[in-house]
């Protein structure tokens, strides 16, 4: 199997914050820390650049070993050598239902798609979590080291962060749920997986209002260091890392051929709310494959709004809608896409980023703006035409989409609508239509549930409140502190 060339993944690959001003980590520290000590996101230093005759080879592997080649680039081998990453990788896709990990579906009318929802929780998070679940585990046991990791979801990143670490013993797990902002499923999902590093709070707000008590937590930079804790949220580079391979992927089984001198273009349709999808998707493109991003959104339309005027300031409420996974206000990842379109300029970064966080109010500059009109394109889809597309999908083809999947997919119908002629497009899947039957019975379809999902309405559950007046930053450190109490205990009597 051709590989990438040794000289490329031999060497230290060195990551840097978005706003420039904390000290540079290798994948380790950046695997480790979520939020670099400025408030910045980790990034590559450089990005490798592919030539057309990696790609070539490239377009011949299946998922598992492009997930191989990218994390073999982006690791580095002198922290985890070959061998080990090939086994981390396969052993984190061991539970997945589909023997090639994703799958690509062509429908009529040129629709393809890429259906990343065969892991345990039917959602694209499996993915890159139970890669992440796998190299962190692995740095614990070689260090002998335990880790706290906190987690505010919108639905889908909770429950698959839960089943990538539990049963873990280097591992505690605190997760915060919006109560009644998921759906059912989605919520059984984390509340029935009754371990003993498994914590699961359910909190009366939304996703953002969520984030502040953890926010308020990782801003006491001595707390978090004394209590090794880390975010699995969509912004840890190891997440965004993984991602990257479904753009690759989607564009080596949509594109006609790579035998041209000029490699085709594949426009690649992307459902986002944090954006770290997006992210990926920027990134590939920075590496040379030739994609066209489009990303697709709810009526929560910030990206949206960003793309095509510049403006990437909050609304003053979330909207509740039938894509609830998308249903946020700050897509962290989107600084990621300003560094790298601003050509890696952490400061230009971090002047816009303290602004957002002061005003909550942000008016792209022209030239960076014209950057990102260049690079990415946008909708803003209603729970209307969600509806109608999953409808119309199931007249023409008998295949039912998740709401967030109807996003991307409302896009395409536009395209072929107009008549216009177009390049080759795939539609990424993120989670499985049985996640949502709330959202397809809505759409006036039936929903099919698996015996499996069917199951977690009789199981033991397991979820501490946190009402409003509760003083949940408070909650959430005494909480942590109990976990490290405990795990000093089983470490002293373990050396006893």
């Amino acid at each position: 199997m051709w590989s990438i060339p040794p000289r490329m993944a031999s060497r230290t690959m060195w990551y840097t914050s978005t706003r420039g001003m904390a000290p540079r980590v290798n994948f380790e520290g950046a695997l480790f820390s979520g939020y670099a000590p400025d408030g910045g996101l980790y990034m590559p230093e450089e990005l490798p650049r592919l030539d057309k005759e990696t790609l070539r080879h490239w377009s011949t592997l299946s998922y598992r070993s492009l997930v191989k080649e990218l994390c073999a680039l982006f690791v580095g081998l002198e922290l985890i050598p070959r061998h080990d990453l090939n086994g981390l990788i396969d052993q984190a896709f061991s539970r997945f239902r589909h023997r090639d990990v994703v799958h690509l579906c062509k429908l009529k009318n040129g629709l393809n798609i890429l259906e990343l929802w065969h892991g345990v929780t039917y959602a694209f998070k499996d993915l890159s979590l139970s890669c992440t679940a796998q190299f962190l585990q692995y740095f614990l046991e070689k260090k002998k080291k335990h880790v706290t990791i906190v987690v505010g979801t919108s639905g889908d990143t909770g429950s698959a962060a839960i089943e990538s670490v539990q049963g873990s013993k280097n591992v505690d797990i605190i997760v915060l749920l919006p109560k009644g902002h998921c759906s059912k499923i989605q919520e059984l999902q984390m509340t029935t997986v009754v371990k003993e590093n498994v914590h699961v709070f359910g909190v009366e707000g939304n996703s953002d209002e969520l984030d502040e008590p953890i926010k308020a937590v990782f801003a006491d930079v001595a707390f978090v260091q004394r209590h090794n804790l880390m975010s699995l949220n969509s912004i840890n580079w190891s997440r965004v890392l993984v991602q990257m391979a479904h753009h690759f992927f989607a564009y080596f089984q949509c594109t006609p051929s790579l035998d041209m001198h000029l490699l085709p273009t594949v426009e690649v349709v992307v459902p986002t709310g944090a954006g770290g999808n997006l992210a990926a998707g920027c990134i590939a493109q920075k590496m040379g494959l030739p994609i066209s991003l489009v990303v697709a959104v709810n009526r929560n339309d910030i990206i949206h709004r960003t793309v095509q005027k510049g403006d990437f300031s909050l609304c003053e409420v979330v909207r509740k809608t039938l894509a609830s996974a998308m249903d946020i206000q700050v897509p962290y990842n989107m600084e990621r896409i300003f560094w790298l379109l601003a050509g890696s300029d952490s400061q230009t970064t971090r002047a816009l980023m303290e602004q957002f966080e002061r005003t909550q109010s942000l008016h792209l500059p022209k030239d960076l703006h014209s950057k990102l009109s260049e690079a990415v394109t946008s909708e803003s889809v209603s729970d209307e035409a969600i509806t109608q597309t999953m409808g119309r999908c199931w007249e023409e083809n008998q295949y039912l989409l998740c709401p967030h999947s109807a996003t991307a997919v409302s896009y395409h119908y536009q395209q072929t609508d107009s008549g216009q002629p177009s390049i080759p497009r795939c539609c990424l899947a993120p989670a499985s239509a049985v996640k949502f039957p709330e959202a397809v019975q809505a759409a006036g379809l039936t929903p099919e549930t698996p015996a499996e999902i069917l199951a977690l309405e009789h199981k033991e559950t397991r979820c501490t409140p946190m009402r409003r007046g509760d003083d949940w930053t408070q909650m959430l450190r005494d909480t942590i502190e109990a976990l490290s109490l405990r795990w000093k205990g089983c470490v002293e009597n373990t050396a006893e």
